[in-house]
């Protein structure tokens, strides 16, 4: 009588199915957060390597994050504003290592660090996202278990 819908096991076999299906859902959220946030990286580093040309700064003046604006709008839509081309530009150039970016955090959480002018409040503001979501993550995995 184990497999009867009413019995404990049963009940367990949800559980476990559910547990199973919120961790994958989870890791496939973070797996598309990684990939966005390393495709924005790169499309910051292509916007300032072609602003600059080679040169040490860029030439100011231009119209290239208004047209680069709109057409990237026309082509792929929503999600490239002038002011989003301009975080995703000093994203890149913040943590111009891509082995710096953390695995962890969102393009949301490095919105609002990008927020500060010092690098070191960017750097400490960045590690202690990690920490707390690292800590987020053992509480709730920690919570599953039981």
């Amino acid at each position: 009588m184990e497999s009867s819908p009413t019995s404990s096991g049963y009940h367990l076999l949800i559980d476990q199915i559910g547990h199973l299906l919120v961790e994958g859902r989870r890791k496939a959220a973070q797996s598309v957060n990684t990939i966005l946030v390393n495709t924005y990286w790169e499309v910051g580093r292509y916007i300032v390597e072609y602003e600059q040309k080679g040169n040490e700064r860029a030439e100011y003046g231009t119209q290239l994050f208004e047209r680069l604006s709109k057409d990237l709008t026309l082509q792929y839509g929503k999600g490239f504003g002038r002011s989003n081309l301009f975080q995703i530009r000093n994203f890149y150039i913040k943590f111009q290592k891509v082995q710096t970016l953390s695995g962890i955090l969102t393009w949301s959480h490095y919105v609002e660090i990008l927020k500060s002018d010092s690098d070191l409040e960017i750097s400490f503001y960045a590690k202690q996202c990690e920490k707390e979501n690292q800590l987020k993550d053992i509480i709730f995995n920690d919570d599953s278990t039981s």
